[in-house]
């Protein structure tokens, strides 16, 4: 008997967007961690019956909190690396804004390894962009790339000077690493809790006009042009900044953008059904039908690249307090991948091959990442979907420690059943491993 294993998944739909493959007759080697042509003679083979699901390669959610260090009550890197799991997520890309904020080489490193023993999904840090992401004074970012920084990011906090992201993009074009910002114009939002409209005016809750974020984008993608850098929009929701986007592509400038999936699903009438329950507060905030239309039309157009879940996980007690006082933030990676084919893929506003190149090859190429997919050699990194299975949204049911989402009890098409990652099933309809069984290969 040998001692090599094998595992074949076979019989499924592999949707590559890397190899631009959507193939029903198409196998799945995976042999010691990576994709294969075919088997060693005389490898013991695990055969997966795949009939009736889809194949991808890695997704990945390049927009997290995990939270740790310093605020481990909210989320963990190992509670959060099960909830990636859970929800058939193979990499994530962490925020940094942590206690301390992840601003040095030894952050990032801690976070890197920390994720490494955890096991369960590849941990991609974000640095961040100023000293204690406070805006004043750049953070050094050559170190914090050579540590494994696969982008920059003050998200939380817009960059608020034009000089301090005028640097920042200058630096991204020698370094080969990509400014995320969090685009905000916090003169507008002080103390706003949502969008301003119909809703909030019904509620009496404090608003900020979408004018907030649109500002502040303008601003980002005409300083890409005057430098040359590399800017990346996290979770875009205003139709204004849209057109900002639509202004880059036109000028040829290295823009790119991502969309949250809680902005595709609901609009700001979610703030009646839910009433002042917060877990409808996020920022950028639940907008107008009509925003949440142009976004999906951006999505379409190839505008906006990249799907993101903007998992913001918070302890119940501190989205319980008074809707004005209560954090910021939607627990989104269990649900990310559902959303994503319920709002782009089951109404046809999308093929399956397109929609899920915004968590493969869009993220993919914004971090930097070089992956070929499926291809022979590459890492055994990849999730099995069922596609027409129907579930009801329930927190508590969630391995991440926030269940803060107004998706709650929302019907949603499409479930991962099976994640690997390094050739290791991380999770099988619905079960976790245990974290810490292996580094990942």
């Amino acid at each position: 008997m040998s001692d090599m294993q094998a595992i074949l998944i076979r019989g499924g739909r592999v949707i590559d967007p890397y190899r631009q493959i959507d193939s029903h007759d198409e196998d799945v080697w995976v042999v010691e961690g990576r994709v294969a042509k075919a088997p060693p003679t005389g490898a013991d083979v695990m055969e997966v019956d795949a009939r009736g699901l889809w194949v991808l390669p890695r997704l990945i959610d390049m927009h997290v909190h995990f939270r740790d260090p310093g605020q481990t009550w909210k989320e963990t890197i190992e509670t959060g690396s099960r909830a990636a799991a859970h929800g058939g997520i193979g990499a994530v890309a962490t925020m940094p804004n942590t206690v301390p904020v992840t601003d040095t080489p030894e952050l990032v490193e801690w976070v890197k390894n920390r994720g490494e023993a955890v096991g369960l999904v590849r941990i991609f840090p974000i640095g961040a962009v100023t000293v204690g992401s406070q805006g004043e004074e750049l953070a050094d970012l050559f170190r914090l790339k050579q540590a494994g920084a696969r982008a920059f990011s003050d998200d939380g906090l817009p960059v608020a000077s034009s000089r301090m992201m005028r640097a920042a993009l200058t630096y991204s074009r020698d370094l080969e690493r990509v400014i995320i910002n969090h685009a905000e114009d916090r003169s507008l939002t002080d103390g706003a809790s949502v969008h301003e409209g119909l809703a909030a005016h019904r509620l009496g809750l404090p608003a900020a006009p979408e004018t907030a974020e649109a500002m502040m984008v303008w601003r980002d993608v005409l300083l890409a042009g005057l430098t040359g850098g590399w800017l990346h929009l996290a979770h875009v929701s205003a139709r204004e900044s849209l057109e900002a986007l639509s202004y880059a592509r036109q000028h040829q400038y290295r823009v790119t953008a991502e969309a949250a999936p809680h902005h595709l699903l609901l609009n700001d009438e979610a703030l009646l059904r839910w009433q002042y329950d917060s877990v409808t507060k996020v920022n950028p905030p639940l907008r107008p039908e009509s925003s949440r239309q142009a976004l999906l039309k951006a999505l379409k157009q190839g505008l906006v690249n990249v799907v993101a879940s903007d998992h913001a996980p918070h302890h119940l007690d501190e989205k319980a307090l008074p809707y004005v006082q209560a954090p910021f933030g939607i627990s989104g990676l269990e649900t990310i991948l559902s959303a994503l084919i319920t709002a782009l893929i089951e109404p046809g506003l999308m093929t399956a091959l397109d929609a899920w190149a915004l968590m493969t090859t869009g993220p993919d190429q914004v971090l930097g990442l070089h992956s070929q997919g499926l291809a022979e050699g590459e890492p055994a990194d990849l999730t099995l979907i069922n596609p027409t299975r129907k579930w009801q949204v329930d927190p508590a049911a969630f391995y991440s420690l926030g269940h803060n989402t107004p998706l709650a009890g929302m019907k949603l098409t499409g479930q991962a059943v099976a994640t690997m990652v390094g050739g290791r099933w991380t999770m099988r309809e619905g079960e976790v491993a245990y974290a810490g069984l292996s580094e990942i290969s």
